[in-house]
């Protein structure tokens, strides 16, 4: 794990295997009622975002890349610099998603960030708010999702910072 990387179990487990790489500030979240699990070989890129997803192994999230609660990244496909993986979204061994791109659905389908309106449609039945809020589309407003968000974050106020013990301060002289 390098600099400035965060790992955070926000109410659900985080699994990494080995010979893994968290370069510098990835976020990697565990979150409620989904697995965030990387399986072993693989590479995640600097400013990464990982949230409650299975990336299944052998394989490279590139830098800015952003994997959505439920998604699943399966061995040995690849989520090139900036792309998004919605949530819900299956992205099957071998594929890569190309850079800036957007992947939905199961399997995923790869839509150029221009075609905002393929995007959207392939966004509706994927259930962002039930996926992440646990809430219908309709049934709680942006406020009450926020102040939800804010009263679970506030717990954050009692985290402990885990020392690097591995880490060998230079000598000067």
């Amino acid at each position: 794990m390098l600099f400035g990387a965060v790992i955070t179990a926000e109410g659900g487990s985080v699994e990494i295997g080995a010979n893994c790489v968290i370069m510098e500030n990835a976020v990697i979240r565990g979150v409620p009622n989904q697995d965030m699990r990387i399986g072993d070989n693989v590479l995640v890129g600097p400013h990464t975002h990982l949230t409650g997803c299975v990336i299944e192994g052998d394989t490279r999230i590139a830098t800015g890349a952003v994997v959505f609660n439920g998604a699943r990244i399966e061995t040995g496909a690849e989520v090139e610099f900036h792309a998004v993986v919605y949530v819900n979204t299956v992205v099957p061994a071998g594929m890569a998603v190309p850079m800036g791109w957007f992947a939905g659905g199961e399997p995923a389908e790869l839509v150029p960030p221009d075609d905002w309106d393929r995007i959207r449609a392939i966004m509706g039945p994927l259930d962002y708010p039930g996926t992440v809020f646990g809430v219908g589309a309709r049934e709680a407003p942006m406020p009450d999702v926020a102040r939800r968000y804010a009263r679970g974050l506030a717990l954050h106020h009692n985290d402990h910072i885990i020392p690097d013990y591995g880490h060998t301060p230079s000598r000067e002289g």
